[in-house]
């Protein structure tokens, strides 16, 4: 297992590369949050990488002399090497209810075709896996996911959409994620769901937070209905 690397991230910043290390973000962005120290603003996981972000003049006060990025180096250095490697991150697990197919998912049928199945066989394929949220990015709240089945990946629409409804989920390549908010975009739509994953007047705006692992779960259009006008009261 290579040493973990840090460096700096412009003037008030540091990032490392996980990529080449067994080390598990998810679980080193936890303990980091349990153990901020004095000018951290903020922790921002990556697919293979942490970047933090910090007020390099608050860290100035404390660091007796030292640079402020060679602080913050020490000190994210220390936290990940106490961190026992026999330890596993406690993910939250999530449901996602989606309605599949119809107006709600417009693409669906032509993700069937491109891969010679049924509609039903692609719904199948795609509520049997479990999902890791990687990071969270694009759009506020938008999740990267990582699980989707091999069988169904799906190269991105040639021409995007200009706007796509809240609440969409698309497959785009490798990867199915979730729309939301209302944007453009070139993935392929399957279904939509009712929740609200990005909530700007909710203390944690987004639903979904880099380590969460979610499964998709079929609705009917009554439940789609029934569960927005809910989500939204």
């Amino acid at each position: 297992m290579e040493e973990i690397k840090f460096r700096p991230f412009g003037d008030s910043a540091v990032t490392t590369d996980l990529s080449k290390n067994n080390r598990d973000g998810r679980l080193i962005t936890e303990q980091i949050e349990k153990r901020p120290f004095k000018g951290l603003i903020e922790i921002v996981p990556g697919f293979t990488t942490i970047t933090v972000y910090y007020d390099p003049f608050i860290v100035y006060q404390i660091c007796n002399g030292e640079s402020p990025f060679r602080f913050v180096e020490m000190k994210l250095r220390q936290i990940i090497n106490e961190i026992d490697e026999k330890k596993i991150y406690s993910s939250r697990e999530i449901m996602i209810p989606v309605c599949y197919g119809g107006d709600l998912g417009p693409d669906l049928e032509n993700v069937a075709k491109y891969h010679h199945l049924t509609k039903e066989e692609v719904i199948n394929l795609h509520i049997s896996k479990e999902y890791v949220v990687h990071m969270i990015g694009f759009a506020p709240g938008f999740p990267y996911l990582s699980g989707l089945s091999k069988k169904i990946a799906t190269p991105r629409k040639d021409t995007p959409r200009t706007l796509i409804p809240e609440g969409s989920v698309g497959i785009g390549g490798e990867q199915t994620g979730i729309y939301p908010l209302e944007s453009p975009g070139g993935w392929n739509l399957i279904g939509r769901t009712p929740l609200m994953l990005f909530n700007p007047n909710a203390n944690i705006p987004s639903l979904l937070q880099a380590g969460d692992i979610i499964r998709f779960q079929p609705i009917t259009c009554k439940e789609f209905e029934e569960l927005k006008e809910a989500e939204r009261n």
